[in-house]
């Protein structure tokens, strides 16, 4: 990847920045002088993004009425890059345990018609050579799969990737659009015994955003900037 000239007042929107990597990449873009509007579910989230001097905007995307407001909230701004963050592990099966009905809907909710909700409301407010990002895993690659823990939340980031690769399509030209896997990160979802610190994995994930060229568009990419297999 080349790396883009950086732009020291972007537009910069990250849905699922309530705690986590998503709260830190908020942290990142603030303390370098971005323009951050940021979402959260709940108040103390947006309290933290608050605290940061990013614009907070409460969304659940589980929620249709709530998602449907994000289009509203972001008018007139020209976003020059999107992240979407929110996502959810699910249960830490080991095997082939068949996820509950209300556990498959929180994740598939959570991780796939989140997306579809999202996505289709920035397309008005990307700026020209826009980029946007959605946080996936290395664990939906199937063409290297070793595991077969966490198969529910391994189906829906395989689901995410897909829309991801939709969405590229749909805005060819527009934006340049590609999944993240963010590395195996110390928060509540990635567990203490995880490789790396989540300041690690934001900084990472800033870089990649920052050296995108159009030869990346529709692209799997590491947080260092490897190129991941579908």
């Amino acid at each position: 990847m080349q790396r883009r000239p950086h732009n020291p007042r972007m537009n910069v929107l990250i849905v699922g920045a309530g705690r986590g990597i998503g709260l830190e990449l908020a942290r990142q873009y603030r303390a370098a002088g971005e323009r951050v509007t940021a979402s959260a579910r709940d108040e103390a989230g947006l309290l933290r993004l608050s605290a940061l001097g990013a614009t907070a905007l409460q969304l659940d995307l589980t929620d249709a009425a709530s998602a449907a407001g994000l289009a509203r909230a972001i008018d007139g701004i020209a976003l020059d890059l999107a992240l979407l963050c929110a996502g959810l592990y699910g249960p830490r099966s080991t095997g082939l345990q068949a996820p509950s009905e209300a556990e498959f809907d929180a994740v598939m909710h959570t991780n796939v018609l989140g997306a579809m909700r999202v996505l289709p409301q920035l397309a008005d407010a990307l700026a020209p050579g826009a980029r946007v990002g959605v946080l996936s895993s290395r664990m939906a690659c199937i063409s290297q799969r070793s595991g077969h823990a966490g198969w529910l939340y391994r189906a829906s980031k395989a689901a995410l990737n897909s829309v991801l690769k939709d969405a590229a399509l749909a805005w060819s030209g527009r934006a340049v659009c590609v999944a993240l896997h963010p590395g195996w990160v110390r928060t509540d979802m990635g567990g203490p015994r995880a490789d790396l610190e989540v300041a690690d994995s934001a900084a990472g994930i800033r870089r990649v955003m920052a050296g995108l060229t159009s030869a990346d568009h529709g692209g799997f990419f590491n947080h260092d900037g490897a190129p991941l297999p579908w």
